[in-house]
């Protein structure tokens, strides 16, 4: 009876710890904090400061989760992680959100149990030589040796895209980031192949001399990057999915960080749906109808985020291209709160 009672005992216990990951939304309000997949360091997208607090562009979604949830930026929990773990570490439930500059593909939006909630960088896969190897085009490349990160897509991107151009190279794959950054550094390479965003960061940010380094032009891939939630808990996803929009919603509506709180009195249907006045779309969503104003307030729209952290306003000056708005040319095109 008593081992009956036991047995009892732990199918319950493991009912309800399933129950608990399957409201994600509840157990991150339960922890009081977001645990947000990042990298273990990348200028521009995710990487600590000096004073060891994180800045880039996938930590303003991050930052953007926890005001949506929370009503508090602040309030989440940085979790470093390398390309082999990121999606373990999703799956077993170490992390709430995955925002690490991730490409979304076929088979991680479907087989890795994860989903992915939108793109926040429209990249694609470049190359980045020394000047003093004299090649103005990738297809100059034939017998260099080309350092990647393993656990990554660049591996068979880059043999497709050779083997479509006839062009032979001997890859020198790693398995840490900033293994393979000194690795090319100190010219055990010819050539670093990863997205266009990671070289440019890379060349400010890693190599003492950045003008001696060049990215060619050509772009091999699409990698649309974004944020990723386990599959299974729609609420969950909603919530990841129209925080991201809020962003890129904001930054068409002319609503920003600064004048915010003077927005709360526009007669735009819009504007007063996206900042709460008009009611509905937190109560959608299991949250406080002020969820995209406090995004606003705290983080900033899209423009303001992409600007500070990888455009104009930072070291690694990216032009806005494919991330525009879709009225400037680009592809950001913010979904309808309505």
């Amino acid at each position: 009876m008593r081992k009956f009672k036991y047995a009892l005992g732990a199918v319950a216990l493991m009912l309800g710890l399933q129950a608990s990951q399957a409201g994600t939304l509840d157990a991150v309000k339960q922890n009081g904090v977001l645990r947000c997949g990042v990298t273990t360091g990348f200028a521009g997208f995710s990487a600590p400061d000096a004073k060891g607090v994180w800045h880039g562009l996938d930590i303003d979604m991050c930052r953007a989760v926890a005001a949506a949830v929370f009503g508090d930026a602040s309030k989440f929990k940085p979790v470093p992680l390398n390309s082999q773990q990121r999606f373990t570490a999703l799956q077993s439930g170490e992390i709430d959100l995955l925002a690490r500059n991730t490409t979304v593909t076929q088979q991680r939006d479907t087989a890795l149990g994860a989903i992915s909630a939108g793109v926040n960088f429209y990249d694609g896969q470049g190359f980045l030589v020394p000047r003093s190897l004299g090649v103005k085009s990738a297809k100059e490349l034939d017998g260099a040796s080309i350092c990647m990160q393993t656990g990554t897509s660049n591996e068979n991107t880059m043999a497709d895209w050779a083997r479509a151009n006839n062009v032979k190279y001997k890859p020198v794959v790693i398995e840490q980031f900033n293994e393979v950054v000194n690795a090319f550094a100190a010219g055990r390479c010819d050539v670093f192949s990863t997205d266009a965003s990671g070289l440019a960061s890379i060349r400010i940010s890693k190599l003492s001399s950045p003008d001696d380094y060049q990215v060619l032009p050509e772009i091999i891939s699409k990698e649309p990057l974004g944020p990723f939630v386990r599959q299974g808990d729609d609420q969950w996803l909603n919530i990841v999915k129209w925080s991201l929009q809020a962003l890129i919603n904001a930054e068409e509506l002319g609503v920003t960080s600064q004048n915010v709180d003077e927005q709360l009195k526009s007669t735009n249907p819009n504007v007063m749906r996206l900042l709460g006045v008009t009611a509905g779309s937190g109560k959608n969503m299991g949250l406080d109808e002020k969820w995209a104003y406090n995004i606003i307030k705290q983080v900033g729209n899209y423009g303001e985020s992409f600007e500070r952290n990888v455009g104009q306003g930072s070291p690694l000056k990216i032009q806005r291209g494919l991330n525009a708005l879709w009225t400037n040319g680009g592809l950001m095109y913010g979904l309808p709160i309505r």
